[in-house]
């Protein structure tokens, strides 16, 4: 856990910083962010920012392009994000 009298870092909660997109398609953390005493709150700030629905969305996404998710579920799903997202605004 992180010393609450230091500032968090610039890049906290950003989520294409501490979670980008891997070359194969697949959001990772790199290792400087693995690294830092913030990561746990960071990374659960990221994915619970604006930003973090686009996580949903990808979860989605992969999952009715591998045949887990119906059509109906996938559309019902992503409104639900819109939704969200729309609250968020």
């Amino acid at each position: 856990m992180p010393d609450n009298s230091k500032q968090a870092p610039e890049c906290f909660g950003r989520l294409d910083i501490v979670f980008p997109m891997g070359e194969d398609g697949l959001r990772v953390t790199p290792d400087t962010c693995m690294a830092c005493a913030w990561k746990t709150e960071c990374l659960r700030a990221a994915s619970q920012s604006r930003d973090g629905l686009k996580l949903d969305e990808e979860k989605v996404d992969r999952a009715y392009a591998s045949g887990n998710m119906g059509f109906f579920e996938r559309w019902s799903k992503r409104k639900a994000l819109k939704r969200k997202e729309q609250e968020k605004e």
